[in-house]
């Protein structure tokens, strides 16, 4: 009797070797174990590995930009700038350059005003571009005139910092982008510092206090007002205007410092020398 059970037992269906599996969460987890034709190959494309590659270093790339230019932006507001791009290319083109910096209190506010009247006069009011300008340079260019710059003293202060000089919309994009981040970073006197020290004159001389005292013999901060006004009368084109030209120093000399006297009429240098 009992022999005959375990055959019956045997021969049942689930219960010996080869049956098919359990019924139930038991046979049914069994049966999704089991290998059910070919492998499964979770093996992307290569198109599609060589795009997540791409956009990833893309992403991290400019993460990493980003990050860094930010630092630097802050680092230089904080220590001052290092040799330039642009030094670095006169002094491959064979010039030796000489620069001394010194701080805003010790230039001339004479040289502020030149400065803001010929490049920049809505520097204390702008965040970095004068668009009234560049509509006016827009529109002059449009009628066919002369074709004039229309950039910010925040913009040249960033070019000359952290760029180089030349046009193509990739210069100007960074440029743009230098300008904004050193707009929120740095103060307007930090900005007319720097770009004040950074500046050419021509020859090799860059900053206003090597500029004053190698064409006048003074120190920056003795500056008189024709004095300034000269040095300003050269910055579009330094390597090509002489400070003692004919143009520095003679009709344009005096536009420059009537230009200055309604700088300081205006206060429109109130955010750098103050009421």
């Amino acid at each position: 009797m009992v022999d005959d059970k375990l055959d019956s037992s045997l021969d049942k269906p689930g219960e010996g070797d080869g049956a098919a599996p359990q019924g139930g969460g038991i046979g049914r987890w069994r049966a999704g174990m089991t290998s059910q034709g070919e492998a499964y190959d979770d093996t992307k494309p290569l198109w599609r590995r060589i795009l997540v590659g791409v956009t990833k270093w893309s992403v991290i790339g400019i993460a990493g930009f980003f990050a860094l230019s930010l630092l630097a932006v802050f680092a230089i507001g904080w220590t001052g700038p290092p040799p330039t791009l642009n030094m670095a290319g006169v002094a491959m083109g064979g010039t030796e350059v000489r620069s001394k910096w010194v701080d805003l209190k010790d230039i001339s506010p004479h040289l502020v005003r030149a400065v803001i009247a010929t490049e920049d006069q809505a520097f204390c009011t702008h965040d970095g571009f004068d668009f009234k300008e560049i509509d006016k340079a827009l529109a002059d260019a449009e009628r066919g005139g002369r074709v004039r710059g229309a950039s910010t003293i925040s913009q040249q202060t960033a070019k000359n910092v952290f760029l180089w000089n030349g046009g193509g919309w990739m210069r100007k994009g960074a440029e743009a982008y230098f300008t904004l981040v050193a707009e929120w970073m740095w103060s307007k006197p930090r900005i007319m510092e720097i770009y004040l020290n950074v500046a050419e004159w021509g020859d090799g001389i860059f900053g206003a206090e090597q500029a004053a005292q190698e064409r006048f013999g003074v120190s920056a901060k003795d500056l008189t007002p024709k004095q300034a006004a000269a040095l300003a009368a050269v910055l579009p084109n330094p390597n090509r205007i002489r400070v003692d030209g004919n143009y520095a120093t003679g009709r344009r000399n005096n536009q420059v410092q009537a230009l200055m006297g309604m700088v300081k009429r205006d206060k429109l240098d109130a955010c750098v020398i103050g009421p």
